[in-house]
């Protein structure tokens, strides 16, 4: 392959980071531009010897006295940005990060997409991690950190790539999902619910997207659908070709009796979950790992109907579930202070909140559990789900809820109200707080923490450091 230079506009994001990596495993000159570069990935791309810029100018673009092969546009990057606009002036070869990971990544391999709604990066990070156990030495790239490899992508030149697929726009340029540039052969579809207000106005249009996701999966390639999502099991029904779904379709769930992958006598433990798994009513194996929650359970069984078609042996799949060590901010334990235990989770939708709470709960049943939670994505900011939220918060104790992040961003008739969530919680019986501030909040709670409490912090976003901050202050106590 021809060693090319690529310039990324908005190279600290998760996946734009992940891929300067990738490309400078292959050997390509790489550097990048952003407006700022902050923990874990500005860390990150120093650590690869990737030459970065903050702020956006097109000199960035003419450091060896002409531009780049090509210029990567990161999906947050818009018109007004000083380097695009050199690019489109002087009409430089341009791609989105879809596109570049498609064509030097994807394209002669063999692809496994994951895709849904709600865990995604949990279930590529374990699907990445079972076909490595497999020795399928795959290339993949995932929207966190995989702890079992200590990165979020690997470059190998073996035949199989695993991808964790994003219904969220490509480009400025290209406003259709990213998954869809994938070349998907076998597809992973966990679930789907309505998500993305910002740029979906229904759920008819997100199905829309994962429809066209499903007609490119060639009639060799295999489907592999969440049964217990209704949504999902629509699609299958009704795709968008009428001859039905082109690729055999592999069913799993544990709620939906007549799914062809079924897990029976789960247990959950503080240390790890158990359960045997049936294929089409017959005994398949029994296997174990340390996730937690229903919601896990799925995704494992998921990856093993994936695994079976890839070809994996049932010994390696049970070693690589017990094995697991999931994933950087999803039911990660951040420290134990005087017997609390403080937990990072990423949950951004009331359905995320709700599992998560449940999976705590299940995994620490006599402990008092308290959730903190910031509403910071766009979904959870606006008014759409705000029936849903105290049903969400059920399983919590104790409630503490942030203030909309950045709320001058959406119309005021438009916004969740934080009050009335409250307001629901407390006529539920809860404790239930508004308190604006990382700091504020660690002032409040950390007093009131006893041993054996278990506080579950929850954002998409780093939430002004307060996991740090509250451990912190319990150690002074």
């Amino acid at each position: 392959m021809q060693k090319k230079h690529f310039h990324l506009i908005g190279v600290c994001g998760t996946a734009m980071g992940s891929l300067a990596g990738m490309l400078k495993a292959q050997g390509h000159r790489v550097t990048g531009s952003d407006k700022a570069f902050y923990p874990p990935m500005g860390d990150e791309l120093q650590r690869l010897g990737i030459k970065t810029y903050e702020g956006f100018s097109p000199e960035h673009l003419l450091q060896n006295g002409k531009p780049p092969d090509v210029v990567v546009v990161g999906n947050a990057t818009s018109r007004g940005n000083a380097e695009l606009e050199y690019v489109l002036d002087h009409k430089l070869r341009y791609a989105s990060m879809p596109e570049v990971i498609r064509e030097y990544f994807i394209r002669g391999k063999h692809s496994t997409v994951v895709a849904g709604t709600h865990g995604k990066t949990t279930t590529t990070s374990l699907l990445a991690w079972v076909m490595e156990v497999g020795g399928l030495d795959p290339s993949f790239l995932i929207g966190g950190v995989a702890e079992n490899f200590g990165a979020s992508f690997k470059v190998t030149s073996a035949r199989h790539f695993a991808i964790e697929g994003d219904e969220y726009d490509t480009a400025y340029f290209d406003k259709g999902p990213k998954f869809l540039h994938y070349l998907p052969d076998v597809v992973i579809l966990n679930n789907i619910e309505y998500d993305h207000a910002d740029i979906y106005p229904s759920l008819e249009a997100v199905m829309k997207s994962f429809r066209l996701l499903v007609n490119l999966i060639p009639a060799g390639g295999r489907l592999i659908a969440g049964w217990d999502s209704p949504v999902v099991r629509e699609i299958v029904s009704k795709p968008i070709a009428p001859q039905g779904v082109w690729c055999p379709v592999e069913s799993f769930g544990v709620e939906h009796g007549d799914a062809k992958w079924t897990a029976r006598e789960i247990e959950f433990t503080a240390e790890e979950t158990s359960f045997r798994v049936l294929c089409e009513g017959k005994e398949y194996g029994e296997f174990r790992t340390p996730l937690a929650g229903m919601f896990n359970i799925k995704n494992c069984l998921g990856v093993i109907a994936a695994a079976e078609v890839l070809g994996i042996e049932r010994r390696a799949v049970a070693e690589a579930l017990a094995t697991f060590k999931s994933v950087k901010r999803r039911m990660q334990v951040r420290g134990e202070v005087n017997g609390v235990t403080v937990i990072d989770d990423f949950a951004h939708h009331p359905t995320a909140i709700r599992e998560t709470l449940r999976a705590a709960k299940q995994k620490y049943p006599e402990r008092r559990l308290i959730a903190i939670f910031e509403p910071r994505s766009w979904t959870t900011r606006k008014k759409v789900f705000q029936k849903e939220y105290p049903t969400a918060f059920a399983p919590a104790d104790y409630v503490i809820l942030a203030p909309l992040f950045e709320s001058f961003r959406l119309a005021a008739d438009d916004q969740l109200s934080v009050e009335d969530v409250i307001e629901d919680l407390r006529a539920q019986g809860k404790q239930a707080f508004s308190i604006e501030g990382a700091d504020a909040i660690v002032a409040h709670l950390a007093p009131q923490l006893l041993p054996g409490d278990v506080v579950l912090v929850m954002s998409n976003g780093g939430f002004g450091g307060i996991h740090q901050k509250l451990l912190d202050a319990l150690a002074t106590l």
